[in-house]
Order: C-alpha cells, then structure tokens, then sequence
C-alpha cells in the first residue's frame, strides 16, 4: 500500500484491479447459477402445467414417481441452486472484504432473491393446486 498526501490509505492499481476481476468472476458465476435456478424452476413449471392440461386425473397409485412430484423436484433444485449460489458468492466476497472493506453490495445476489422469491410462488402454487 501506499500513503497519499492526507494519510489515506489506497491500494495500487495492479492490487485493486485484480480485487475487482474477482468480484467480477463472482458476479458472473452468480448470474450462471441464476440462469441455470431459473431454466430448473420453469422448466418444473412447463412439465407440471402440461401434465395438467393434458391428463388432470392423477396418475396410477403404483408409480413411484409421476410427472407432479418429478416436476416439483425440478423446482426445488433451482431453488437449491440459487441457496448454493448465492452462499457461494457471499463466501468469496467476504473473503475480499477481508483484503479491502470497499467491495460493492452484489447486484446477481439481488436478481438471484427475486428469481427464488418467484420459484416458491410456483412451488406454493403447485402444491396448493392438485
């Protein structure tokens, strides 16, 4: 580090911009978890509408598992990629609080809440709706 004229601290360029391409990184890989929680959740959504629309009386009672409860699974490991995702992230930015206290809040890790906030509407709707 080096002192500025009023006894600031800064880092050097070098230092910070490889902080920021980090963060960067976390914020990319974020965004993939969120692309992929969202693609699990509607395509759990699209397989259990469809199911619907196309046979509404339950399936046999000798299926181990039918297109509902395969549909709901899909939902909840979007939902569970999203958790991982975003503690991932949050993990990695600590570890960079730790270096420097000016890292920026995490926009991906917003986007990834409303994603999930979305994925338990359509998990309460599925479950609610038989």
């Amino acid at each position: 580090m080096t002192e500025q004229a009023q006894g600031e601290a800064t880092v050097d360029i070098s230092t910070w911009l490889a902080t920021e391409r980090t963060r960067l990184a976390y914020e990319r890989t974020t965004m993939s978890w969120v692309r992929t929680g969202t693609s699990l959740i509607t395509f759990g959504f699209t397989i259990y509408k469809f199911f619907q629309l196309e046979n509404p009386a339950p399936g046999p009672p000798g299926r181990l598992i039918g297109p509902r409860e395969f549909a709901l699974l899909l939902v909840l490991i979007g939902l569970g990629s999203l958790v991982l995702g975003t503690w991932e992230e949050r993990q990695g930015r600590r570890a960079l609080r730790r270096r420097g206290p000016d890292v920026p809040r995490s926009m991906a890790s917003v986007v990834a809440a409303w994603v999930a906030m979305l994925g338990i509407l359509a998990l309460v709707v599925m479950i609610l709706r038989r």
